[in-house]
């Protein structure tokens, strides 16, 4: 899959080429958050060292970016392209403090996954990119502590922003230099 360079707003975008219908969305992107205690919004500290993030997402150009913009944002990353891979990734190498998963994949969806690796480690905190927000109301789908989803497409600033409020329970701003571009 070979990727085109459109140019819209104030920075160009970068979109896979297909033979298929690409919808391009110029909202702004959603980050929707979910806590059953009101004492878990405090701030917390962060983990102590490195923050590591487990990207998961069947789509390769998708999760070669977002892999990308976590590692500019000074994430350590791995990276899966299916649930299995990302379980036996998490074995060998976890633990992780953050899992950052497409929800809709093929074989397990994400939330199967969060389900899956929350057994091993519950304070696994989790980031849904889904492009299908209005389907997650429709189902009621239930968003639990520590999870949160953002809306693709999203921007670098909105996906850097979303990954500090799970993991340190507050914005922050990412580095000026990786600001531009969107994913999904």
């Amino acid at each position: 899959m070979s990727c085109r360079r459109v140019a819209s707003g104030r920075c160009p975008r970068y979109l896979p080429q297909s033979d298929g219908v690409c919808r391009v969305s110029e909202r702004e992107p959603v980050l929707f958050s979910y806590f059953k205690d009101k004492a878990t919004t405090r701030r917390q500290p962060g983990p102590p060292g490195p923050v590591r993030v487990l990207i998961v997402d069947d789509e390769e150009p998708v999760r070669k970016f977002v892999e990308r913009v976590m590692a500019h944002g000074r994430y350590q990353t791995m990276a899966a392209s299916g649930g299995q891979e990302a379980i036996e990734i998490a074995a060998k190498d976890g633990p992780f403090d953050l899992l950052l998963t497409d929800l809709l994949m093929p074989k397990m969806n994400g939330d199967e996954l969060a389900r899956h690796l929350r057994q091993q480690q519950p304070s696994l905190k989790v980031l849904y990119l889904t492009g299908y927000s209005d389907r997650l109301f429709r189902e009621k789908v239930t968003l639990w502590e520590g999870e949160a989803f953002l809306d693709k497409p999203c921007t670098v600033k909105s996906l850097l922003q979303a990954v500090s409020l799970l993991i340190f329970g507050r914005f922050t701003e990412p580095p000026q230099e990786v600001t531009a571009g969107t994913a999904g």
